[in-house]
């Protein structure tokens, strides 16, 4: 099993694998408070960067700063080839709430917290979270608080700048402010709302990290894909990461887990190959 099947994608000027790891999960229930076993936290990243993988997804937001500081214990002194990439524009309330954090000091002190708790000088990319709607992309102007981080990037806190819940005309409107490397927003094989997004940016060079792979089905959907990964003796998950790796070349994957096994078992998405057939009826679903 080698993630080396699902091929590569420039990210940053970096030669990226398309399947990576995103440590969301590593963090306590409700992505809050410390996790339920600190040392599988410390096994699964260690195991992610041992199956080859060099793309780690993370916030400062999650915990908080639990996830970044255990990516530390484990993995530092970093891989040369590692691109860590985090998040920033939200914070946590004490009741474990969302909450938007846009204001210029809130946006330089994420960062700040970021290179701390990770333990580094620069960051490698830092996406821009949107929070005018916390379900999903709303419209609203974005110039305000991307001309903040893209000031950092200036004072070489930041490399890259990637976004995050955002819609089409924002993207554009970002284009205008600084170079835009990323966009992560949902979508999966049922939530297709980024069909002609990603295929734009796919034409832009641009990468797209679709997150909730699974998030959105319905119950017949759900059967159905169970249905398809019962045929091709593969998990759900599987399936649907196999599904988005096929979708379009710039799509890079960032599964989360908090269990080694689970993190193999999404491993294995890399090496399976859906025949046409099944891609236009998984494809559908949507």
């Amino acid at each position: 099993m080698t993630i080396d099947k699902a091929g590569t994608y420039s990210l940053a000027g970096r030669t990226v694998k398309r399947v990576g790891y995103g440590a969301m999960q590593l963090a306590g229930p409700g992505v809050f408070g410390p996790p339920r076993d600190h040392e599988q936290a410390l096994a699964v990243l260690r195991a992610a960067i041992a199956a080859g993988m060099n793309h780690i997804d993370t916030s400062d937001f999650y915990g908080p700063h639990v996830t970044n500081r255990l990516i530390r214990e484990a993995l530092s002194p970093y891989p040369d080839d590692l691109l860590i990439v985090t998040k920033i524009g939200a914070r946590r309330g004490e009741d474990a709430s969302w909450l938007p954090a846009f204001d210029p000091d809130a946006l330089k002190r994420a960062v700040e917290d970021n290179l701390v708790n990770l333990g580094l000088e620069t960051l490698d990319i830092v996406n821009l979270r949107l929070m005018f709607d916390v379900h999903g992309p709303a419209e609203g102007s974005l110039a305000a608080p991307l001309k903040v981080v893209a000031d950092l990037q200036r004072q070489s806190m930041v490399r890259h700048i990637g976004l995050s819940n955002v819609t089409p005309a924002q993207f554009e409107e970002a284009l205008g402010i600084a170079e835009i490397v990323c966009v992560q927003n949902q979508y999966n094989i049922v939530h297709r709302d980024d069909d002609a997004f990603i295929d734009m940016l796919a034409a832009e060079g641009v990468a797209y990290v679709p997150f909730f792979p699974l998030g959105g089905f319905n119950p017949l959907q759900s059967a159905a894909l169970s249905d398809v990964a019962s045929r091709l003796h593969a998990t759900s998950m599987q399936v649907a990461l196999a599904w988005l790796l096929r979708r379009a070349p710039n799509i890079m994957l960032i599964p989360g887990t908090s269990s080694v096994a689970h993190l193999r078992e999404n491993l294995a998405a890399a090496s399976l190959t859906l025949p046409d057939d099944v891609f236009a009826e998984l494809s559908a679903l949507g």
